[in-house]
């Protein structure tokens, strides 16, 4: 039996990968597929874990060879990027595949997948909050928060064309709903 995958997407700052972490520790039966960038890595992150950490050039040599489900020039040379091998590998396992990708590329993913795939948009509950968590995170420049508050706009402008749309104003309340979601989602064929 083939795998589904299950798509978390929203504007930087919205809390998507706490949720993931929390999903991925609740035991479901779901493996998370680790994306590619061309950033540096942040903090503790190690290659192969929260990312695949490639050069400008090794990440372009991959996306002429096709090697990508998707990807996204999300800012100015910063690419992200799944890789195909990584998630045909699972699903062909019978493994269900949790995603962490941009909108675009969580729509692009959708049409090559369909019904196997699941889209959740996790939105903030305004900007201007969105903003506030990204300036106490504390890992980008105020220009890089000025680039993602743009960005998030048409991030926002897109929500309605996933599955589902989960506002983030209480953690808790929306991995619990998450969780929810997810779980119905597996369970129907």
């Amino acid at each position: 039996m083939k795998g589904k995958l299950i798509i978390l997407s929203a504007p930087s700052g919205s809390g998507k990968s706490t949720i993931i972490n929390y999903i991925l520790g609740k035991n479901l039966p779901i493996e998370f597929s680790v994306s590619a960038t061309c950033r540096p890595p942040r903090g503790n992150e190690k290659n192969g874990v929260e990312y695949f950490f490639l050069s400008n050039s090794e990440f372009k040599e991959k996306i002429n060879d096709g090697s990508f489900i998707e990807y996204e020039e999300v800012y100015p040379e910063c690419y992200y990027g799944t890789l195909k091998s990584e998630v045909e590998k699972k699903l062909l396992e019978g493994k269900n595949v949790i995603m962490d990708v941009d909108v675009a590329g969580g729509l692009n993913i959708k049409k090559l997948y369909g019904k196997n795939a699941l889209l959740i948009f996790i939105k903030p509950p305004s900007i201007e909050e969105l903003q506030k968590r990204l300036e106490l995170r504390g890992t980008e420049s105020s220009d890089i928060i000025a680039d993602r508050i743009s960005k998030a706009a048409y991030e926002l402008s897109l929500a309605s064309e996933y599955d589902e749309v989960v506002v983030n104003d209480q953690l808790e309340k929306t991995e619990l709903e998450v969780i929810d979601i997810i779980n119905k989602f597996l369970t129907h064929s």
